[in-house]
């Protein structure tokens, strides 16, 4: 299921390393990063390097500079907070390539770590431009990629660099992604439910139609639920409807039907009379929602059923909220699938985004399996898409 090289398997002592990781964290107004989740989840990869020696060169982007250099998007705030985390001096290079950054990195010692700056500052990074890559890669030895959440992208450090330095090999984030993924998709433990929310059907219609012919159950909730029970001829009210994939909704609902495929949509609602935090929660009686009002979230009774569904399972996928979590009164069918995943002890994999700070929001993120740091990556990747940044490394 996994046949690249990670870590384990390569010799890194005295060697210059090239590890791209995800270092795109929020910073508050004064550059202070507000949330360390994503450097945390590199720390074992970057242990290993650094206790086997390595001297190691590492790279990130860091929001949308469009190519050009801008303080507000510097990666120096992350030095100082990383080297404290790994009790070892972490030193910043002023760019990620040129003459400046060749000297800092041919004066490391084995087991010094150096930090380039922001990757995304040159066009180079995001066109995969080959000279830029070709700079990249005449600082290293051997290439490392442990930044699953940009794996689904092309550019020059994550398939640019591995096409040019070999061994190219998986960090252990990466490594862990792929494996809880890849077993989810290739060799579920059954009963296997996947957990589908968030507003659009467009944004997912990939993923629904790839787990179709895997899932036994697919559980639907958020925005995209009205589109799917407009097809089922249910009033909607003011929800949410895309009304150009109504056709589809219907025609994903019989390829459910046809593979024997449980395919639930909600049964009641929480509805407002506009999409406001300070709207009053009105609950439906049933399904049909009033023409005065939206739905914003699933009801008491499909919170019930969804929650019965996924204790019984004993692999859940879920990518998604039930419906608007950011607001507290309509955030209600989101917690519950959150406590019931923990309250199971199922595989359960987090699929990236919104249902990450879902779970944050419960508190409960100890109990679930795993929790995907690539939101858009997780997606792809279950849409049964090849990673590009995967696809570069080296087979075993």
């Amino acid at each position: 299921m996994f046949n690249k090289l990670t870590i384990d398997d390569i010799e890194v002592s005295g060697k210059r390393v090239f590890c791209r990781v995800d270092f795109n964290v929020p910073l508050d107004e004064n550059g202070a990063i507000t949330d360390d989740t994503r450097i945390r989840a590199a720390l074992p990869t970057i242990r290993k390097l650094v206790d086997s020696n390595a001297k190691l060169i590492l790279a990130s982007h860091l929001g949308r500079p469009k190519g050009e250099a801008n303080p507000k998007y510097s990666l120096a705030p992350v030095a100082p907070h990383l080297s404290e985390l790994l009790g070892r001096p972490v030193a910043m290079a002023p760019d990620c390539i040129g003459p400046q950054v060749e000297g800092l990195v041919s004066a490391l010692n084995d087991g010094d770590v150096l930090l380039l700056e922001n990757l995304r500052f040159h066009i180079g990074e995001e066109k995969n431009h080959e000279d830029f890559a070709r700079q990249l890669a005449a600082l290293c030895d051997v290439y490392v990629n442990d930044a699953f959440g940009t794996a689904h992208r092309a550019h020059a450090s994550t398939a640019g660099v591995p096409a040019l330095v070999r061994p190219a090999a998986a960090g252990y984030l990466m490594q862990k992604e792929l494996q809880y993924l890849g077993q989810a998709l290739a060799e579920p433990q059954r009963p296997f439910v996947a957990v589908i929310g968030g507003a659009k059907v467009s944004d997912k219609i990939l993923v629904i139609e790839n787990l179709l012919g895997k899932v036994d159950t697919l559980l639907i909730g958020g925005g995209m639920a009205y589109t799917f029970l407009r097809a089922r001829g249910v009033a909607t009210g003011k929800s949410l409807v895309e009304e150009d994939r109504v056709e589809l909704a219907a025609e994903l609902l019989a390829k459910a039907q046809q593979r024997g495929v449980e395919l639930m949509l909600p049964e009641d609602h929480l509805m407002a009379d506009s999409f406001s935090a300070e709207a009053t929660p009105v609950a439906s009686d049933g399904v049909t929602i009033d023409d005065s009002l939206m739905a914003l979230d699933i009801g008491p009774k499909t919170r019930e059923r969804y929650a019965r569904v996924i204790t019984g399972a004993r692999t859940v996928v879920w990518n998604g909220p039930m419906g608007v979590f950011e607001f507290n009164a309509f955030a209600e069918g989101t917690l519950a699938i959150a406590r019931a995943l923990a309250e199971t002890d199922c595989l359960s994999i987090i699929g990236g985004g919104d249902s990450v700070a879902a779970v944050n929001k419960t508190g409960l993120q100890d109990k679930m399996t795993h929790i995907s740091t690539g939101g858009g990556a997780s997606l792809e990747f279950l849409e049964g898409k090849q990673l590009p940044g995967v696809v570069a490394l080296s087979d075993r």
